[in-house]
């Protein structure tokens, strides 16, 4: 078995075996879909016209996948240098891309899956969210978004050195940014400097990519537009993980 399959079967068994962090993976963005469209149900957004669902549904799934791809690769890295398994396994021949693919791929079908059970519950009576015809096109959005979004755990990751460290970072960076970017409510209701602003930050073209394929507002182009501001930050991301990834806390 090579170390990239052995280091995927490792991560998908300990992910399936900690149940309470798989449960609250997808329960989590569930909650605040639940709370938002219920108190939003049969709502429109003033500015524009449209159901709140519009917004709520393709926000909170954005955050959702992204919130689990940080804290995903964000814990593993800690809790793997902090306990020198990393370390050790830079003795091996296994290359620093074998560990950080095995966690993407890990990432990449907690995302789909996640996605699926989403969209699935959005769907219902209850919330009325109704797919456009270029929904497929939500792929590639996601693929984008959680791949920027681990390498930014990767950084998380190699600057925290306890579990804690781990939470209160990602959570510093990925809350704020889910109501600046407009994950929770429109962008369109807020300040004129705030919605100029969220183009600086990663998850509103996420946000904004998810949305346009799954509601059909907008067209391929804006799809291909938040494509290429997700790729960006990917890259930009992928250089400072280079920077500031460690294999030990020791050295």
């Amino acid at each position: 078995m090579s170390a990239y399959a052995a280091l995927s079967e490792a991560g998908y068994r300990a992910y399936t075996r900690d149940k309470t962090t798989l449960f609250f993976t997808f329960a989590f963005p569930l909650l605040f879909l639940v709370v938002f469209g219920l108190i939003f149900s049969g709502q429109d957004v003033e500015e524009s016209g449209k159901p709140y669902i519009n917004y709520i549904a393709p926000g909170v799934l954005s955050w959702g996948v992204c919130n689990a791809a940080v804290f995903g690769v964000g814990f593993v890295l800690m809790q793997w240098r902090r306990d020198d398994v990393l370390r050790l396994i830079r003795m091996t021949p296994t290359p620093l891309t074998a560990i950080l693919s095995s966690r993407y791929v890990l990432a990449l079908a907690i995302g789909v899956v996640q996605s699926v059970l989403f969209v699935a519950v959005a769907m219902l009576p209850l919330f009325g969210l109704s797919l456009s015809g270029s929904w497929p096109l939500a792929l590639p959005v996601l693929v984008l978004g959680i791949t920027a979004f681990l390498v930014l755990g990767v950084i998380v990751g190699s600057y925290a050195k306890t579990p804690e460290a781990v939470a209160a970072v990602a959570n510093f960076v990925m809350i704020p940014m889910a109501f600046l970017s407009g994950s929770f409510f429109p962008l369109d209701s807020m300040p004129s400097w705030m919605q100029t602003f969220s183009w600086v930050l990663p998850l509103r073209y996420v946000n904004d990519g998810i949305s346009a394929a799954i509601t059909g507002d907008e067209g391929a182009a804006d799809i291909a537009l938040a494509c290429g501001g997700i790729a960006v930050f990917a890259l930009i991301f992928g250089a400072l993980a280079m920077k500031t990834f460690r294999w030990s806390d020791k050295v």
